[in-house]
């Protein structure tokens, strides 16, 4: 089987425009979440999120593009242009052939269906534009991606509600593990800040009027966010023949299902996928430093995560560092694992575990060290990106220091 490596990363979310920005961010325990400005957010109860501000479409494309591109897509492609760039390459003749995308999110284009609803219903307008079923489809950034920059490979979109990215990431590695392909670009994005995306989220109850507190005794639920993570994965000789920087190596996915419950989730579930990971890596278990969490703030996925790596790690839990970026960037449903690779990343590249802010309680049953409110320096050489979703879907990255 061929090796498999990041060689690019790019983001955009509510911490940072680009990959530096999210990672001093991430440092310094800085909490992107604050006040939700969109229309109509009077009639919402839920008035926080992790929301992109200050970001004006009108910057990046013009009135054709913006016609086209769906919010999701305009920060999906944001990503990938930084991190494309990083990797240094160019799609050109058979390695445009040779390389592919595979992307997530959970509901495509979301603003898109609230605006054109709101111009049906509530305006009562007859007519939508004729690039509304382009524009909002889960396949448009991944779509539009292979367009701008020439992928003519393996293509297409992953929907596993919030363990999409995890998804979409697992099928690239497997994808250039098999030698089907050199390189693939891959991620996840998501953009459900409109009214009817919260409104809809509201209706779950899960949703915290205040603060994401992953793994403190008073956590009150999640806090919705959006933006992209978008990385290069490459075969690891493709990638040292061209001399190219290398982040890190995926060595391991796993994905399982808990076959249980539509929202519930399942200790066992979480517990196979881990161990999943570690056996397809072919890692020990006491070799892993650091796991980020799924860890969204709600009272169920908290201590059910607690106790899938404790049976998954035995007594190696204790000396595991785990920790919850969702605190700083929330929730990005569909786009949250790509995002959250950045702190795997960061962790193996340059010794720094980012925290679990917000902390202020302990929990019994959320008792590991889950690094509360501060970044933490340490050496780790394997870490784990957990992804756990509505319906049951778990997935699991496995990634170690080059």
């Amino acid at each position: 089987m061929k090796r498999v490596v990041i060689t690019g990363a790019g983001t955009i979310n509510a911490l940072g425009a680009s990959v530096p920005q999210t990672m001093e961010a991430m440092r310094e325990g800085r909490c992107g979440i604050g006040p939700l400005e969109i229309r109509d957010v009077d009639r919402l109860s839920i008035k926080i999120a992790g929301q992109v501000r200050g970001y004006d479409p009108e910057a990046h494309w013009n009135r054709q593009q913006i016609s086209l591109y769906d919010r999701f897509t305009q920060f999906t492609l944001i990503a990938a242009k930084e991190a494309i760039a990083q990797a240094g390459l160019s799609f050109i003749g058979d390695l445009a052939a040779r390389s592919g995308v595979v992307l997530g999110t959970a509901g495509g284009g979301v603003t898109t269906w609230d605006e054109n609803y709101r111009a049906v219903y509530e305006t009562g307008k007859n007519r939508v534009h004729p690039f509304v079923v382009p524009k909002l489809m889960n396949n448009a950034a991944a779509s539009h991606l292979s367009m701008e920059f020439n992928l003519k490979g393996p293509s297409f979109t992953v929907a596993t509600a919030c363990a999409s990215s995890n998804h979409a990431m697992g099928q690239a590695f497997q994808i250039i593990r098999s030698g089907m392909s050199e390189v693939m670009v891959t991620g996840g994005s998501e953009s459900m800040l409109c009214f009817g995306g919260v409104k809809a989220w509201e209706g779950l109850r899960v949703m915290s009027k205040d603060a994401c507190r992953p793994f403190s005794a008073n956590r009150n639920g999640m806090v919705q966010g959006e933006g992209a993570g978008v990385f290069v994965f490459e075969e690891y000789e493709h990638a040292r023949a061209r001399g190219a920087d290398i982040l890190a190596e995926v060595v391991g996915f796993s994905m399982t299902s808990d076959a249980a419950d539509i929202v519930m989730p399942s200790k066992q579930g979480a517990a196979r996928a881990i161990s999943g990971a570690l056996a397809d890596a072919g890692v020990n278990a006491d070799e892993v430093g650091y796991i980020n969490a799924h860890g969204t703030g709600t009272a169920a996925n908290d201590k059910t995560e607690c106790a899938a790596v404790a049976d998954a790690f035995g007594a190696h839990a204790d000396k595991l560092m785990i920790s919850s970026t969702k605190s700083m960037h929330g929730h990005l449903i569909g786009g949250t694992g790509a995002v959250e690779l950045l702190a795997c990343i960061m962790a193996l590249r340059d010794g720094v575990i980012a925290p679990t802010i917000g902390y202020e309680e302990p929990d019994p049953e959320c008792a590991l060290d889950v690094v509360p409110n501060t970044a933490r320096e340490a050496k780790v050489d394997v870490v784990l990106s957990n992804a756990f979703a509505f319906g049951g879907m778990n997935a699991v990255l496995a990634l170690r220091a080059v």
